[in-house]
């Protein structure tokens, strides 16, 4: 219990020394580059950097850990500390004990924060300040397929939870049949609702019999039952920075709609599996650092150390890009990679075991 103390305490100091560091230099460099395209506005200027700073934290967190770990060895093997704690009978088990337990509570955290929207789209309402000097833009020209049906906004505003410019057209036997056409429509209790609506049924057929094209109004219409805003403008912009509620969501509604949902598949495994390369790499890594500064250029090993981690990551985080993309499927590019660094760390482990 006093080395899983003494351990955890250093692993913590310096995960959030690295952390702080890496963000504050992602943000600063990132506000440098682009402060000329940035509104004047104090208020804008402190909300970018607050969501860049969120942003920061989703790709720095995990990477920070392995950081932290290696630091936290190397000043333990300086300080003769890590060659203490085995004298007084603790194994290498009982010493990454501890780097294992913080990381995988630093990473369920992560996953938690992915659950909450300001955190899992920051990037986006940041990129949205930077270029239209607004908290969030409104989704222009929206057209997609839902229930066998064509539907058109000129724009969405998924704050405001309400669509402009409504134009939804209904097939029958692969011919257009009717055009419903309105101003607006707005979501409540679960579906979309259009008030004073057109509705353009076209004949039969165009025969001199025919009663020709037939225009009705309908006062109230309820549509597109369960589509959240939020997750139209995700789907079908082709975003991918769902919040995990958001993002199960939409795989459930568009389950059967014929619509590909490879990006939806991938906001999940980068949002609940993709994280789990960093206590898996603590593992590895854990077992090559040396005992004592006797054995090896502490020095040395500690830039190999950073540069392998930082190869590692940038490995996983291209498949993860590609598989975004589609370009590879989100099975082979985000989660049999994770499965082999598994793989991995256990045989590391089951090598380790009596020492």
């Amino acid at each position: 219990m006093l080395a899983f103390r003494y351990v955890s305490l250093h692993y913590l100091k310096y995960f959030v020394v690295i952390l702080g560091a890496l963000s504050l230099f992602f943000v600063g460099f990132d506000y440098m580059s682009n402060a000329s395209r940035i509104s004047s506005s104090a208020n804008l200027v402190l909300i970018y950097l607050v969501y860049k700073s969120f942003f920061a934290i989703d790709m720095l967190l995990p990477l920070s850990l392995v950081f932290a770990m290696i630091s936290t060895k190397i000043s333990l093997i300086r300080s003769n500390a890590l060659v203490a704690l085995y004298s007084l009978g603790y194994s290498k088990l009982d010493i990454l004990k501890p780097f294992v337990v913080v990381s995988i509570s630093f990473i369920l955290f992560f996953i938690y924060l992915h659950t909450l929207p300001k955190f899992a789209k920051a990037n986006d309402m940041a990129e949205s300040i930077k270029k239209n000097s607004e908290y969030l833009s409104p989704t222009r020209d929206l057209f997609f397929i839902y229930e066998n049906r064509y539907i058109y906004f000129k724009q969405l505003l998924p704050l405001q939870q309400q669509a402009l410019g409504v134009r939804i057209f209904t097939l029958k036997d692969k011919h257009l049949n009717q055009v419903l056409v309105a101003k607006k429509a707005y979501y409540k209790e679960g579906a979309w609702h259009i008030q004073n609506a057109d509705i353009i049924t076209k004949p039969k057929d165009f025969s001199f019999a025919s009663t020709g094209i037939t225009v009705t109004k309908e006062k109230e219409l309820s549509l597109l039952k369960g589509f959240r805003p939020k997750i139209l403008d995700q789907v079908y912009e082709g975003k991918a920075n769902y919040t995990i509620l958001d993002a199960f969501e939409a795989l459930k509604l568009l389950h059967g709609q014929n619509i590909n949902i490879d990006k939806v598949k991938t906001a999940i495994y980068k949002n609940l599996i993709y994280p789990f390369y960093a206590p898996l790499l603590v593992i590895i890594i854990f077992f090559f650092v040396p005992v004592s500064a006797r054995f090896l250029n502490v020095s040395v090993f500690s830039f190999i150390a950073i540069v392998s981690t930082l190869l590692v990551w940038g490995v996983l985080f291209m498949l993860m890009e590609l598989s975004k993309n589609k370009t590879i499927p989100s099975e082979a590019g985000i989660i049999l990679p994770i499965v082999v660094l598994f793989i991995l760390a256990l045989r590391q482990i089951m090598r380790n075991k009596t020492a």
